[in-house]
């Protein structure tokens, strides 16, 4: 069996979106429901009281102290939240904004700049700002985002920042080991690579899923050159995604990665590709027919 050698390409890898967190999605927008709904619980208790006594009057308002600040720390906190976010979301789009030279057309607002260098410098300065006037988890994101950011300006720096940040629990840290692992691949640093991958794929990961990193592991090994591991490891991916079923016994949809490495086994091994089964139609027929 023979294998077609192809050469790799380097190209940057864009720095993956960091989900929202399941505390950021229960936020909502702050409403003046709640205010409205403490004054007038404090109306009709007070009324309840009217010459209940000094004392009891008191522990009223003591306790329409107590419900004025929370009150106040629910909108300072909602706002804040508010504020972080915006911030946060600002910064992403700077960091994904187009570089071009070309003029804008007229009209436009859209953030451009000249060289990658020049945009993460941007983008570096606005995330920083979150992490100097936010804390929790936009003060994290923030930071990953710096460091992968980071690489276009002082490599080293940025690689250094990731490997502190991998430390950290839950998806900031998941999201550091990747964007290393794939930082270490795009240099030659094969072995770290597979290690952070590997370690990746060990545990329960909301953020990269297992297919990722196994398609990311494949990547490396065709640009290696080990072709027979590349072609085994695309293979098995496409595999396990067409004779995958829902709860029902459905068939899956493929992923969009599923589809690129079956793609890739077509590419490297025909023969082999054709031993990849065809994904069911509901019904039970083969895709195709």
């Amino acid at each position: 069996m023979s294998y077609k050698k192809k050469k790799p390409r380097k190209k940057r890898q864009p720095a993956p979106e960091m989900p929202m967190s399941d505390e950021e999605k229960s936020k909502v927008q702050y409403r003046d429901e709640f205010q409205t709904s403490v004054g007038q619980k404090i109306e009709d208790f007070g009324s309840r009281l009217e010459g209940k006594g000094r004392n009891i009057l008191y522990g009223v308002a003591a306790l329409v102290v107590l419900l004025v600040i929370v009150g106040l720390f629910y909108v300072w906190n909602k706002r804040t939240d508010n504020s972080a976010q915006a911030a946060l979301g600002e910064a992403i789009e700077t960091s994904q904004a187009q570089v071009t030279d070309s003029p804008l057309p007229a009209g436009s607002t859209a953030k451009v700049f000249k060289t990658e260098r020049e945009r993460a410098e941007a983008a570096i300065r606005e995330f920083q700002a979150v992490v100097d006037n936010y804390g929790g988890s936009y003060a994290e994101k923030a930071r990953y985002f710096i460091a992968v950011n980071r690489l276009d300006v002082d490599r080293p720096a940025g690689i250094k920042e990731l490997q502190e940040l991998q430390t950290v629990s839950g998806e900031v840290g998941s999201m550091s080991k990747f964007a290393l692992a794939q930082a270490f691949a795009s240099e030659g640093n094969y072995a770290e690579a597979e290690r952070l991958y590997s370690e990746l794929t060990q545990i329960d990961n909301a953020v990269v899923s297992r297919e990722t990193l196994r398609f990311e592991l494949a990547k490396m090994f065709e640009a290696q050159n080990k072709l027979k591991e590349a072609v085994e490891a695309y293979f098995q991916i496409a595999k396990e995604a067409s004779e995958a079923k829902d709860p029902e016994g459905n068939p899956v949809p493929l992923t969009q990665t599923a589809i690129e490495a079956k793609e890739k086994v077509r590419e490297l091994d025909p023969e082999k590709a054709k031993e990849i089964p065809e994904p069911e139609l509901p019904g039970g027929l083969p895709l195709g027919l």
